[in-house]
């Protein structure tokens, strides 16, 4: 059998992909891509002729077999919208049923919204936990959000834009006014990275444009002495009321 490269793309900046990723772009003879449209951008910008198919949330029952056929015969390429493919994507469907059948999975390394992310929140980077997207409806999201309330470590989380100021409500009602990094359109023209607490981001973040990516702080000792002196203040005004 033949191989399934699963190739990293850039998350906004054409710059940010490797000599490999183009090389192996320019050898395979099909790409499967869940944006096509975004692929071919890529493509045409490095000269790349390659032949693309759609590979997405809506066609993925439908090509699956024929992209298995496929790899009976020829190397494959898999890429994402953005990023590392698997990750919150149709990609991981495909990844494991060539895995099921015996076929090589080959990584090409790459940039990734997760560890971009991740790396510049200025919170702590040695224990993460990934999440995905949070959930759409509010009690689907406050009851996720219950069950990770005792995660020591940093959370990251992938947000839209028109769900984002509803997420951030209720991380602080869940989660407590922890400390967050939120980063808008990472490696674009338009690149924010705002760093604070989940009060201050909602704040901030009045008409919320663009892809988001959220890093949480995890219930740590710093959250807890945070949070232990945001109680003894609480406690203090509620005295002086009472005086």
């Amino acid at each position: 059998m033949a191989i399934l490269y699963v190739v990293a793309t850039p998350i906004g900046n054409l710059e940010d992909i490797s000599l490999r990723a183009l090389r192996l772009l320019g050898e395979v003879k099909l790409i499967a891509a869940e944006d096509t449209r975004k692929t071919r951008r890529l493509l045409d910008a490095y000269n790349i002729e390659t032949s693309l198919t759609s590979y997405h949330e809506h066609t993925k029952r439908a090509k699956l077999d024929y992209l298995l056929g496929y790899l009976e015969k020829e190397d494959l390429a898999l890429v994402s919208e953005a990023g590392m493919p698997g990750l919150s994507d149709p990609g991981y469907d495909l990844i494991v049923a060539a895995v099921e059948r015996g076929i090589s999975v080959v990584p090409i390394p790459g940039v990734s919204a997760v560890v971009t992310a991740l790396v510049v929140s200025g919170l702590p980077t040695d224990q993460f936990v990934y999440v995905g997207f949070l959930p759409r409806r509010k009690g689907q999201r406050q009851r996720f959000l219950s069950s990770i309330v005792d995660e020591p470590r940093t959370i990251v989380a992938f947000e839209t834009p028109h769900r984002l100021r509803e997420a951030l409500s209720d991380i602080e009602e869940v989660l407590g006014d922890r400390r967050v990094s939120v980063c808008r359109e990472l490696t674009k023209v338009h690149e924010e990275i705002f760093r604070g607490r989940v009060s201050q981001a909602r704040e901030h973040f009045v008409e919320p444009r663009g892809e988001f990516s959220l890093v949480i702080e995890g219930k740590t000792r710093a959250w807890l002495k945070f949070q232990e002196r945001k109680e003894r203040k609480c406690a203090e005004v509620v005295l002086l009321q009472e005086r």
